[in-house]
Order: C-alpha cells, then structure tokens, then sequence
C-alpha cells in the first residue's frame, strides 16, 4: 500500500527551520544519539560551528518550535525503552520525500544559509559522501524542480564573487543579505577621497541652487526697475 503524501506549505519560521534541520542532520550525522533530548536538541541548534547565523535559542524556544512542527507533522515526540526522558525526531521526509543526499543539501542550506556547489559538497560529507559537483547540482536542480514546489533556488550574482550560490525556500523566499564574510575592505585613503569628493558634490550642487536663485532674484529686480521707469 503507498502512503499519499500532500505538499507541505513550506512557509517556516526560522526558529522552526533551525530545529527541523537540527533534527535531521543528527539523524545522519549522530545516529547512536539519535532522537535527540531537548538539551541535545537546543545545544544543537546553537552550535558555533556549521551555523550560519548562530543563534542563542532557550529550551523553550525550541519546545515552541516542536510545537509548531508537531502541528504541521514535521516532528514528533517519542519514547524511548529505559528512558523516561522525552525524545524528538524529524519526519520531514515523510512529508516532503527525498532521498538523504537531497535531505542533506537541503539541511547545510537551512543551517549555514546560501553556498555554491563546492561548498556544499564539502559542507554535506560530514552527512553523507556525494562523489562529485555533477552530482550536486543534478540534486540541487532536482530540488528546485519538485512537482509539490521548489525547496531551492539559485541567487543573483554578487559583485566580485563569480560562482552562482543557492538558497532554501522553506522560510520562503530568501531575503537576499550583504555577506561580510566577502566583503571588500576599502583603503582609508580611498574612502577619504570618496568623503572629500562629496563634499565638493555637495558644495557644486549648494552652488548651483545660489546662482539658480540669484539669477531669478536679478530677473525680478530688473523687471520690478522697469515697472517705475
């Protein structure tokens, strides 16, 4: 028997999407320690390392955002033989199937934001071992084309970086950020000069506007003039 599966409204909070990814990359990445407690699960989402951004979420943060995931059947809570400790697991891709290569792509995107073929290749073999870029941007395009709705898409090109990145879409549309990771320092002397050219564009344009009013202000001396000739 197949199990019909509807579209998820892909539409996530944050919160919500750090969480999901959390959950889904341990079960890759620490299956042993698989499902996670919620101490595991919030240290997890606040890690230092392979986030981006980082986030300081609370335990109740994240019981909020299993909550809401509860709710749209992306998480679930269950309990373990010999413990009485509550424990959580994604079901994302009971949802949304894919196989774990597609599911990995998907998580480094939630959980380090916008990257290009090479970086996701690097970032997803702590998760799972993809052979080569062909391979990645087959699984990316494949993401981007699924039948239920994208779940990826490709950035604009930014200034000074060639290669094309890509982005999630379960938060919506991505709203595209200034990374300073990249970002080109300007020399003091240059922004010196760039400050004193618009001084003077400022003075030019100062200058201009006084010479516009006194040449109005003659023309109406010179007719008020005439007027008692």
């Amino acid at each position: 028997m197949t199990t019909q599966t509807k579209p998820m409204e892909k539409k996530l909070e944050s919160t919500d999407a750090r969480v999901l990814a959390c959950l889904a990359e341990k079960s890759m990445t620490t299956p042993d320690y698989y499902p996670l407690t919620l101490k595991a699960l919030t240290a997890a989402c606040n890690q230092k390392s392979n986030r981006h951004p980082v986030m300081n979420l609370g335990e109740k943060d994240v019981v909020l955002a299993l909550d809401r995931l509860r709710d749209r059947q992306l998480a679930w809570s269950v309990t373990l033989a010999g413990s009485r400790t509550p424990h959580y697991r994604h079901s994302l891709t009971d949802v949304l199937p894919m196989p774990d290569a597609h599911l990995a792509i998907l998580c480094e995107l939630i959980l380090r934001g916008p990257q290009t073929l090479g970086e996701l290749r690097t970032h997803t073999a702590r998760m799972i071992e993809i052979p080569d870029l062909t391979t990645v941007q087959t699984i990316v395009q494949e993401l981007a084309d699924r039948e239920d709705g994208p779940l990826v898409t490709v950035l604009p090109s930014q200034p000074g970086r060639r290669e094309v990145r890509y982005a999630h879409l379960m938060c919506g549309a991505p709203v595209e950020q200034h990374d300073t990771r990249f970002a080109v320092v300007v020399e003091p002397a240059r922004q010196a000069v760039m400050a004193e050219n618009d001084r003077l564009s400022a003075l030019e344009a100062k200058t201009a506007a006084l010479e516009n009013e006194l040449a109005r202000l003659t023309a109406r001396f010179s007719d008020f003039e005439r007027q008692f000739q």
